[in-house]
């Protein structure tokens, strides 16, 4: 069994997508390192990269082209300077080269990356990579981006699964969690840890779920307190500034901590904490959708519920809460997140938009309900209830943009989650009708039964409905 990580669910990387943008980057320098590693890129005449099915189909709104360009440039999309990817991208086309340890290859971004609008067999997010040498030998390999920044390499063995050393509590679906629990007394977050620490040590677990929490916290901010327009066609208006600066009078903080306590300390009412909750996911997305750094959660079009939905607890259900509580958070979020990729797919192109933020709420709602007192079984309880009510939507970004109705539909998932949690948390799990892999099934039999033109291709739903022009 394939153990999946807290860390391969929580990715920092770069927006707007993490299929479409995170993972073709990954593609592109795992690629590179393969031609540098055969040093086959001392004679290389010409380099072709090929996108297919759903990256094809929207692969420009989702900007994979660039992705694909700053990962054969050899770019890290987790530490990169992001304000810099202009300039990166402006040298690339008027250079048309790619310089790879001092030698430069040959590449021409307007005719070498080709938009194929065939889908290849094993999932739709496709791509080849070639490289042609003066002898007219040709090396290629080809890469799947399967959702949530995950890549598979086409004929990779699965050894490196197999040889894995042994975890202690190895799940596959959300009954054999809830056996561990039961049978030796751990919260979810608990079993977490334990697998965890077979890879690393406790203050190198604490220390990178506090770096991925940081990154959420900053794109939050970040996004809360820049006004202008997103990139791209639809010109779409930023908005969480604007909320921000209607809810919080006091303008007294200069960093996200000291914001924090600020919001802590404005006493908002009902209908106020339900537009901090949603000025927080779209804060996110906002940033997202400007190339910005966010964290995949489980993918980058749907980052923003899971941030909004814990800064919803530390800022007005625990105002004491601090860096345990949010350790617990992610970890039980994670796990939840796992099971879902197993079970059914975290891939809108796969899908449907339940793959992102129907998935990403109950994730959320798990780590919420854990952190109010709930039972593991109301945990699940929890993430079933968000799932059942986001199955079958499905994945139109008009203009192939992480927008509309992209952005927006974070809020709607964070609200749900925290609905979601005080359901699960009234419930007596003995009346549970569906258990949480009942309805995961169920998901992936909807995703195989949803037609194609509403699983992130743009020929359905509002991406044809909208009329662009008129936007």
């Amino acid at each position: 069994m394939e153990f999946i990580s807290v860390f391969d669910v929580f990715k920092i990387g770069v927006g707007p997508s993490s299929s479409h943008t995170l993972g073709p980057w990954k593609a592109a320098a795992g690629f590179m390192r393969q031609v540098k590693h055969k040093k086959l890129h001392h004679h290389v005449t010409h380099l072709t990269v090929s996108l297919y099915g759903s990256l094809s189909l929207t692969g420009k709104g989702h900007a994979t082209d660039l992705a694909v360009m700053m990962g054969l440039a050899g770019y890290d999309p987790e530490t990169v300077d992001t304000k810099a990817i202009p300039d990166i991208i402006a040298d690339i086309t008027s250079t048309r080269r790619l310089t790879i340890d001092g030698i430069d290859i040959p590449f021409y971004p307007d005719f070498d990356i080709h938009f194929e609008k065939d889908f290849l067999p094993f999932h739709a997010n496709g791509m080849i990579f070639r490289i042609e040498n003066n002898k007219n030998e040709v090396y290629s390999e080809t890469y799947y981006s399967v959702g949530g920044g995950f890549i598979v390499k086409e004929g990779e063995s699965m050894d490196a699964y197999e040889n894995a050393p042994p975890h202690p509590f190895p799940v596959e679906n959300s009954k054999q969690l809830l056996g561990y629990c039961d049978k030796h007394n751990k919260k979810i977050s608990e079993v977490v840890i334990e697998n965890e620490l077979v890879d690393r040590s406790k203050p190198e677990i604490n220390t990178k779920l506090l770096a991925i929490w940081d990154v959420m916290l900053e794109s939050m901010y970040h996004g809360c307190h820049t006004k202008g327009t997103l990139p791209g066609i639809l010109k779409v208006k930023r908005r969480a500034t604007d909320v921000t600066e209607n809810l919080l009078f006091d303008k007294n903080y200069h960093h996200p901590n000291e914001w924090i306590e600020s919001i802590r300390a404005s006493q908002p009412n009902f209908q106020d904490v339900l537009k901090w909750v949603g000025s927080f996911a779209i804060a996110v997305n906002e940033v997202n959708a400007s190339f910005g750094r966010v964290v995949t959660a489980p993918t980058n079009g749907s980052a923003g519920v899971i941030p909004a939905v814990l800064m919803y607890y530390l800022c007005f259900v625990n105002k004491q809460a601090g860096d345990q509580e949010i350790i617990r958070f992610l970890c039980t979020a994670g796990e939840i997140g796992s099971i879902f990729k197993k079970g059914s797919t975290i891939s809108a192109a796969m899908g449907g938009c339940q793959a992102e933020i129907g998935v990403s709420s109950a994730m959320a709602a798990a780590g919420l309900t854990e952190l109010m007192g709930g039972s593991p079984e109301q945990c699940t309880i929890a993430a079933e209830v968000a799932m059942e009510h986001h199955l079958g939507m499905t994945c139109d970004p008009i203009g192939g943009l992480v927008q509309v109705p992209c952005i927006e539909r974070n809020s709607m998932g964070a609200i749900k989650a925290i609905n979601a949690a005080a359901i699960a948390l009234d419930r007596n799990p003995e009346d549970v009708k569906v258990p949480l892999d009942n309805v995961i099934a169920t998901m992936w039999e909807t995703a195989k039964d949803m037609h194609r033109k509403y699983k992130e291709t743009s020929e359905g739903g509002l991406a044809t409905a909208v009329n662009i022009i008129d936007c």
